[in-house]
């Protein structure tokens, strides 16, 4: 591990003083400073990824129970990704009324028109059955129940401070 300070000594044109930056290098084998700047841009693009796959993949919103469900659904997200830029070239842009037409479409934009694309493939799933009463669960067989955790709290809560009552009035008669 290789530890960056980046600092501005002299700034070009401006009067405004640089925030020291700290950066660490995680590698066999650290590039030269020349191009270690270029792999610091990259950054950008994959702090773009995390808030699309937060807020469009919903990577956040299930609250799984186990973490190998969780470690499962994190798995997806990269594999939607790619799924998304893989189908770019096969949709047409089918932008809402308030959105303005793109030639390259973004995944989000991707994402918007997919089900066109779903609609074309086709489902390997069987078609659903008829509606009919479900038998339910088996009688005298209980379900176990769901293993419950506590809840992770950031900080401990503080004591709601005592108001002292007052003195009760003196009953001395001078």
């Amino acid at each position: 591990m290789e530890l960056l300070r980046v600092e501005v000594i002299q700034p070009i044109g401006r009067k405004r003083k640089f925030q020291v930056l700290w950066l660490v290098w995680l590698g066999k084998t650290q590039p030269p400073l020349t191009q270690l700047w270029l792999k610091y841009l990259r950054r950008f693009a994959c702090d773009h990824w995390y808030r699309f796959a937060k807020q469009r993949l919903h990577w956040t919103l299930p609250q799984f129970s186990t973490l190998a469900a969780t470690e499962r659904w994190s798995d997806l997200m990269p594999l939607m990704t790619w799924q998304l830029w893989l189908a770019r070239d096969e949709l047409t842009d089918c932008p809402l009324p308030w959105q303005s037409p793109q030639d390259k479409l973004s995944p989000g934009r991707v994402a918007q028109g997919f089900a066109v694309i779903l609609a074309a493939i086709g489902t390997p799933a069987k078609p659903p059955k008829t509606r009919g009463k479900s038998p339910g669960a088996t009688r005298g067989k209980t379900r176990p129940a769901r293993i419950r955790y506590p809840t992770v709290k950031k900080r401990a809560a503080r004591q709601a401070q005592s108001v002292k009552p007052l003195p009760p009035p003196s009953t001395d008669v001078a």
